[in-house]
This record gives C-alpha cells, sequence and structure tokens, in this order.
C-alpha cells in the first residue's frame, strides 16, 4: 500500500474529469453507476441514462473523482462530500 511520507497510508487524490481519456472515464463511471445501487425513485433509468447524469454532474463540478492510491482505484464523489473531508 503506497505510504506518504510520515509511513501513513497515502490520501486519495482528486483527479480531474477533463484528464481522463475518454474511454476510461465512461469505463469508470459506468462502475461507479452499476456498484452504487442507488435508488431512482419510481422510475426506472437506462445504464446509459445514468451514466450521462453522472457525467453532466462531473462537468458541472458537483460530483468529483477521487484516486486511492492505497487500493489503486478510483471513485465518484460530490462535491459536498469532498468539501466536507
Amino acid at each position: 500500500m503506497p505510504e506518504a511520507g510520515d509511513g501513513q497510508p497515502a490520501e486519495p487524490v482528486e483527479v480531474p474529469w477533463d484528464a481522463l481519456p475518454a474511454e476510461q472515464l465512461e469505463a469508470l463511471v459506468e462502475s461507479f453507476v452499476l456498484r452504487e445501487g442507488t435508488d431512482y425513485g419510481p422510475r426506472e433509468f437506462e445504464l446509459a441514462g445514468k451514466v450521462a447524469a453522472v457525467l453532466r454532474q462531473l462537468q458541472q463540478g458537483k460530483a468529483r473523482i477521487l484516486w486511492d492510491p492505497g487500493s489503486e482505484s478510483g471513485t465518484i464523489v460530490t462535491a459536498d462530500t469532498l468539501r466536507r473531508r
């Protein structure tokens, strides 16, 4: 597990959504949408619609991408969640 200079696990790093190649960004968003299993209310949405909604949130700055060097994985969080960290 990568460590910071003080021997502690490295903190997650924010990655700008537009720094990722399009294919990688779409794969990350699809993975996020599929694992979240969020309740979208009485109306069901197709995967493509969910992915498009998350991409819009990233572009608008309402969601952010975090890379965790310890697990070597990325996730998406709301900007509000990131500010509270």
